[in-house]
């Protein structure tokens, strides 16, 4: 099972909204490189669909997403080549595919929301969590950085002392700490969080959309673009011995000896 997606769109009252979960069991919703290809389609998609109004992007199971599917990095991580192909396309295709989503997107966050799961978020115009919720990306573990596109993203989403704080010391930052630092829009409690997210839908839904997606235009245009040259060597860790040894000890169950 390398995970999905699910899309379901309603109608009635909640007419224009459409779900989108991420979906795979036993891992808290990590994200397979099937659901990064995945993830973008979905999104290439319903930038076509004028009947969508607003997308709510939620996990299952009482889990937003733990990150990235760690099982698979030995199969391709340790080459260049193969480890920038599957962040500037694989990674990056799904994320700006979302970015470049002119419909509103509301991310419904519970339980664990680590790496991936914050760079998803990170795309979101309103971010939702419910009060137990978590947030990290704790790849310093691993051996490996957040790819610069990825923690450009993260930074303006975040701020830069909870990316730093994330990336550099490997913390988890609660809820109410990301609320007060103005990355989350809303704190709620556990059991209604979802109710929160539909029914902010179902407002955004009956706005005007062709406003909606100007702004969302708008505020896309005045996004600071990445400098230039950031990207020429940012893969050459690749093969490295402290790259091997994060996941390595990852997948062992093993501390890492970096």
């Amino acid at each position: 099972m390398t995970g999905q997606l699910r899309v379901q769109w309603h109608g009635g009252e909640d007419a224009g909204v459409v779900q989108v979960q991420l979906s795979h069991p036993g891992k808290l919703n990590a994200m397979s490189r099937a659901m990064w290809r995945q993830l973008r389609e979905v999104f290439l998609a319903l930038q076509q669909r004028p009947e969508a109004r607003c997308v709510v992007i939620s996990g299952e199971g009482g889990h937003f997403c733990a990150g990235g599917d760690i099982a698979e990095y030995p199969d391709f991580r340790y080459d260049e080549a193969a480890l920038r192909h599957f962040h500037e396309e694989e990674v990056w295709g799904g994320l700006s595919a979302m970015l470049a989503c002119d419909v509103p997107l509301v991310a419904c966050i519970e339980g664990a929301c680590m790496g991936a799961g914050v760079e998803i978020a990170s795309t979101c115009d309103l971010r939702l969590s419910s009060a137990s919720a978590r947030f990290g990306a704790p790849i310093a573990k691993l051996g490996f950085p957040m790819a610069p596109r990825e923690l450009a993203l993260v930074r303006a989403a975040a701020g830069e002392l909870s990316t730093r704080q994330m990336l550099l010391e490997a913390a988890t930052l609660d809820a109410p700490t990301l609320l007060a630092r103005g990355f989350l829009s809303r704190l709620l409690p556990d059991d209604q969080v979802q109710a929160d997210a539909r029914d902010t839908a179902r407002r955004m839904a009956r706005l005007a959309p062709q406003a909606a997606r100007f702004n969302k235009q708008t505020l896309r245009a005045l996004a600071a673009p990445l400098p230039e040259g950031l990207l020429d060597s940012a893969y050459a860790y690749a093969d490295s011995a402290e790259h091997r040894e994060g996941i390595d000890a990852f997948l062992a169950k093993r501390r890492p000896q970096f």
